[in-house]
C-alpha cells in the first residue's frame, strides 16, 4: 500500500487580498478559505464567516500561521514584505501581480485550476468575455467617445492602472492617460493638474484607494482651471472596492458602473 495521494488542492486558504476571496466563492469553495484580508467587501458573507487576518500591506503571521494554511494568496509588489515574512515562517506563499484584463482572466483560470474547478474558471472567464462584448457593442453606439480622467490617488494625483484604462475603453471612454496606465509602479502613473486641465477631460472619475473622495478638496486643486467635467459637473465617484481590485469586482459592477457613468454623461451633449 503506497504512502502517498493524490492531492485534492489546497484545503485551508488564507486569502490576503479581496480577489481571491471572490473568486474562490464564485467557483463554489469558499469552504476552502480560513483566513480573508480586512478590507474584503465581495462576497458581503465573506466577512460573517471567514476570520480576518491581515490588511493590504500587513498582516499577522501569528494569526495566520494559527490557522494551518496550506496555501496564502496574495497580490502584488506592495505585499512582498508581508509575503517574505510569510515565507520566513514556514509558510506556502501564492502571489499573483495581475495588472491587466487578461492577467485576471489568467488568475481566475489559475485558482480554478488549484481547487480543481477548471471548467468552471474556463466557463467564468468565457460569461465575463461574453458580457464584454455586449458592453463593447453598446458602447459603439455612442453619439462620441467622452474623455476620461480616472484618480487613484489625489497627493500625489496618480492615474488610472491598466485594468482600470481598459475598462474604461470598454464601456465606451477614452482614458485620457491610458499611455501611463501600463505603468506598474504608481509612481509611472503620477500627473499634475495642469496635464488633466491640458487633456480637457468630459468626465472626472475619482476612486481614492481605501479613502473617501473630497469632492471639495479636487475642486479646490482645480480652481483657475477649466475643462468639460468641471463645467458640466460630471465629477462621479467610482467605489475603491469595485474597481480597484483586479478580480471579478472591476469586471462586473466596476464595468457596469463605468458604463452607466459614461450612458449618462451621453445624455447631456
Amino acid at each position: 500500500m503506497s504512502d502517498f495521494q493524490i492531492p485534492n488542492g489546497p484545503e485551508r486558504i488564507v486569502c490576503l487580498t479581496e480577489e481571491p476571496t471572490e473568486i474562490l466563492y464564485t467557483l463554489g469553495e469558499s469552504d476552502r478559505i480560513v483566513g480573508i484580508s480586512a478590507y474584503t467587501k465581495r462576497p458581503p458573507e465573506a466577512k460573517q464567516d471567514k476570520p480576518v487576518v491581515s490588511a493590504f500591506v500587513g498582516g499577522s503571521v501569528k494569526k495566520i500561521k494559527a490557522l494551518e494554511p496550506d496555501l496564502i494568496i496574495g497580490f502584488s509588489d506592495v505585499q512582498a514584505e508581508l509575503a517574505g515574512k510569510l515565507i520566513k515562517a514556514g509558510l506556502p506563499v501564492l502571489i499573483f501581480n495581475q495588472r491587466t484584463i487578461q492577467e485576471i482572466f489568467e488568475v481566475i483560470v489559475s485558482i480554478g485550476n488549484l481547487v480543481g474547478q477548471k471548467t468552471a474558471a474556463r466557463y467564468l472567464v468565457a460569461s465575463y468575455i461574453e458580457r464584454i462584448a455586449t458592453i463593447r457593442a453598446r458602447a459603439a453606439k455612442l453619439p462620441r467617445r467622452p474623455k476620461v480622467y480616472f484618480e487613484e490617488w489625489h497627493e500625489p494625483m496618480i492615474s488610472a492602472i491598466r485594468w482600470v484604462s481598459e475598462l474604461i475603453t470598454i464601456a465606451g471612454g477614452d482614458d485620457i492617460f491610458s499611455h501611463l496606465s501600463s505603468g506598474r509602479a504608481s509612481k509611472e502613473r503620477f500627473v499634475s493638474t495642469h496635464d488633466v486641465a491640458t487633456a480637457q477631460p468630459d468626465i472626472y472619475l475619482a476612486s481614492w484607494c481605501g479613502k473617501p473622495f473630497d469632492r471639495q478638496e479636487a475642486l479646490k486643486r482645480f480652481e483657475g482651471h477649466s475643462f468639460p467635467a468641471l463645467e458640466k459637473d460630471m465629477i462621479v465617484e467610482v467605489p475603491s472596492h469595485i474597481i480597484l481590485q483586479p478580480g471579478p469586482a472591476s469586471l462586473t459592477a466596476g464595468l457596469d458602473f463605468l458604463e452607466a457613468t459614461i450612458q449618462r454623461w451621453a445624455k447631456t451633449i
